[in-house]
């Protein structure tokens, strides 16, 4: 029952949360919650890492161990937790800003080195705490308040990035798709390696307004009409495919995790 997980997982005394009447934030949070759950993890072995932005203030409504971080670092200070005590489930939440812009070189890196972290992205196109602004994921043509004539920028694929980048565990989801994000978490959660799990979600308040995507119903009718499934997406035409959003399990793979090799330095001597 949801009551029961908010209850057992959440700070009641923080609630209401501060998003806005739409946003699919909280679907993301509850999706998290949920897999941890369903994984049974005793909360005291699980830390939740976020940096700053509107989905970074989830880790505040989480009754785990919690850091809330500075903007762009929530990777960084995760990588210090793990180190510091590798028994620990790390899991980041971070939004596309946060993740790709500021925080894009700590990405990589994370994701290069194989750390064993859980990076959970909410991509909602756009900066939506601080007003508005164009964000690394706003795809081009779009406005923000940082761009009112269009962004000319690409824009990033953010799997295909931590994908290139090195990460042994990449998939994609939507707040459209709960379910989906649930099982894409617990699998992240059990890669012995650098996990990273997009989530499209919705931010109807500055992208949906600022580029007439209707309201929250409207973007979660897109969600539902764009979103096709990896497998199926590699059988359609090149002209079908165009503007589809891609879910499922992006790539999976097997290296060697960074922790346990620097472990192995340390006991050699």
């Amino acid at each position: 029952m949801p009551s029961k997980l908010v209850d057992k997982y959440f700070r009641t005394d923080s609630l209401p949360h501060i998003w806005c009447p739409g946003c699919g934030n909280g679907i993301v949070t509850r999706a998290i919650v949920k897999a941890i759950d369903n994984l049974n993890l005793n909360q005291e072995d699980v830390c939740i890492v976020s940096g700053i932005g509107c989905s970074s203030r989830a880790s505040g409504y989480l009754d785990f161990n919690t850091i809330h971080t500075t903007h762009g670092r929530a990777l960084a200070f995760a990588t210090g937790i793990k180190f510091a005590n590798p028994n620990l489930h790390v899991i980041v939440i971070t939004g596309d800003g946060d993740c790709a812009a500021i925080g894009g070189n700590h990405l990589i890196h994370a994701a290069r080195r194989n750390i064993d972290l859980t990076t959970i992205v909410f991509n909602n196109n756009i900066y939506g705490m601080t007003g508005g602004q164009y964000s690394p994921t706003t795809p081009t043509g779009d406005k923000g308040t940082t761009a009112p004539y269009g962004n000319i920028d690409a824009n990033f694929d953010l799997c295909e990035l931590a994908k290139a980048s090195g990460a042994t565990y990449v998939s994609r989801s939507t707040v459209y798709g709960a379910n989906m994000i649930i099982k894409q978490v617990e699998e992240g959660i059990k890669n012995k390696g650098f996990s990273f799990i997009e989530t499209i979600t919705i931010c109807p308040t500055y992208y949906g307004r600022k580029n007439k995507k209707g309201d929250a119903v409207d973007m979660m009718n897109y969600l539902k009409e764009n979103t096709v499934n990896k497998i199926a997406y590699e059988k359609l035409s090149e002209e079908k495919r165009k503007d589809k959003i891609i879910v499922g399990e992006i790539y999976k793979g097997q290296r060697p995790e960074y922790v346990e090799e620097y472990e192995k330095i340390i006991e050699s001597f």
